[in-house]
């Protein structure tokens, strides 16, 4: 049995996600032990999460999790030491005799920015980072930590590090209800940072979810960065960055859901692109085996080799990176990209807090309907547009470096214009679970660049919901969250 001498925790029992996994590198520890509701209220009431991150800093593989899985069903008892008092505020070690073979047993608080904060100092120019936040054009930011873990990275690396005036960063002493908001960074749910950045006064604003790993990029006057732009956008201007300068670029991922914008951009650096399901995890197999440098989800998150989770503040300061070195405003940024690669329209319904069992049918009547052959070649007519599906699939992933194959992970309907539906399940708990619809169209045309996602994807969007019956097997009239 091996028993744990030593524990590293964060001061005050907070730790970003990103943090934890930059720990478990840097002191090569066996892994680490996150306990989270993620943007969820915890407690009681709420939700309560245990995430196991492997000696990778990464998330646990599938086959370590259903091994601890099959491990705790021959647990008989436990013992607990209920009269340990640890001091979570304090910095520095405190040892205790628990009468086992660890004489004594160590607990260590940490500050849980520091470490952190010295890998991105390896990773980015500081100095031209301070440079365009507090020189003669000073660029304005407001950065919202949303009442999660956030607040302290914030402060530290944006305010106190790189000189942003401390005004430019609101909502950032961590709350166990989040002030009593639900700390999703997305048009939905971070409508103070939008209303602030609609004014016209700020150049740059981020949102961060409740444990750091994902973000949003705002530009002047509210322009919206999609995630799956904002990925394609942050590799397409890798050379910014000092640590890819001297890296170099191996090859990009995302997930299957995540537009194909990334994709265009591989195309033009002649790296590969890996598609696989939604999980960290399938991506820190590619990083470890020298596969690949940035991934990405469409559900705001981003990451590099730098760690195995993905990293909002990172993403951050990429973004900033990006505008010093280019000398543009984001929206500038984003235009220019859609010139030079076109632009991809996307948008992502979630019909939330779903009764389980119907969402099963939903999902298996709507896998026998796509997958039949008879289904190719079919051609859907909405007003003017006629769209022929070209190949569809339940989509499954063989991992190129272990060879583990993962099975039912979406719906895919790829029309013959390249335009895409995607249809996944998510589930939260045992007793909610969520039906994510995924529309992609792409544009090539620049005069076709400033249209409403949402005019320009709804005929796909009716298709969707035509072949899915989504709104009438569960009494919905709409979803839940549309980004």
């Amino acid at each position: 049995m091996v028993q744990i001498g030593r524990l590293i925790i964060g001061q005050n029992g907070i730790l970003s996600t990103p943090a934890v996994s930059c720990i478990i590198r840097k002191i090569k520890a066996a892994g680490g032990i996150i306990l989270t509701a993620s943007h969820c209220p915890g407690g009681p009431g709420g939700e309560f999460g245990v995430k196991f991150n492997v000696a990778n800093g990464g998330p646990a593989p599938d086959v370590v999790s259903d091994k601890i899985y099959q491990i705790s069903k021959t647990i008989e008892e436990y013992a607990i030491c209920p009269d340990l008092r640890i001091d979570l505020s304090r910095l520095g070690r405190q040892e205790f005799d628990l009468e086992n073979k660890f004489k004594p047993f160590r607990v260590e608080i940490v500050d849980p920015v520091d470490i952190y904060l010295n890998l991105l100092r390896t990773i980015f120019d500081f100095n031209a980072i301070k440079s365009l936040l507090t020189g003669p054009s000073q660029l304005k930011i407001r950065i919202d930590a949303m009442h999660g873990v956030m607040g302290p990275y914030v402060r530290k690396v944006l305010c106190d590090e790189l000189g942003a005036p401390a005004n430019s960063a609101i909502n950032c002493v961590p709350l166990e209800d989040f002030g009593g908001q639900h700390p999703d960074p997305n048009l939905t749910y971070a409508t103070t940072l939008l209303e602030a950045m609609k004014g016209g006064e700020y150049g740059f604003g981020a949102a961060f979810d409740a444990d750091g790993d994902r973000y949003m990029i705002l530009g002047q006057n509210g322009f919206f960065v999609s995630p799956s732009d904002s990925l394609a956008i942050i590799a397409a201007n890798l050379s910014c960055i000092p640590y890819f300068r001297q890296m170099g670029v191996r090859g990009f991922g995302r997930s299957m859901p995540t537009s194909t914008a990334l994709d265009r951009v591989a195309k033009s650096m002649k790296v590969p692109v890996y598609e696989t399901p939604a999980g960290w995890r399938f991506f820190s197999n590619l990083m470890d085996s020298g596969r690949c440098s940035l991934c990405g989800e469409e559900s705001f998150g981003t990451g590099s080799d730098h760690l195995r989770e993905k990293d909002g503040l990172w993403a951050v300061l990429v973004w900033l990176s990006i505008i010093a070195a280019r000398k543009q405003s984001v929206e500038e940024i984003v235009r220019d990209h859609w010139a030079k690669y076109g632009r991809h329209y996307y948008c992502r319904f979630d019909y939330e807090g779903l009764e389980p069992k119907a969402t099963y049918y939903i999902m298996r009547d709507l896998e026998v309907l796509v997958t039949d052959k008879s289904f190719i070649g079919q051609q859907f007519a909405v007003g003017s547009h006629i769209y022929s599906v070209a190949k569809t699939d339940s989509f499954e992933y063989v991992d190129p470096v272990d060879g583990t194959v993962t099975k039912k992970q979406g719906l895919r309907i790829i029309f013959s214009d390249a335009s895409r539906l995607i249809f996944r399940l998510s589930s939260s708990s045992g007793v909610r679970a969520t039906i994510r619809l995924y529309a992609e169209s792409y544009e090539r045309d620049p005069s076709g660049h400033d249209q409403e996602p949402q005019a320009v994807l709804s005929p796909l969007i009716a298709i969707a919901l035509k072949i899915s019956q989504i709104h009438e097997r569960t009494g919905r009239r709409g979803p839940t969250v549309i980004t």
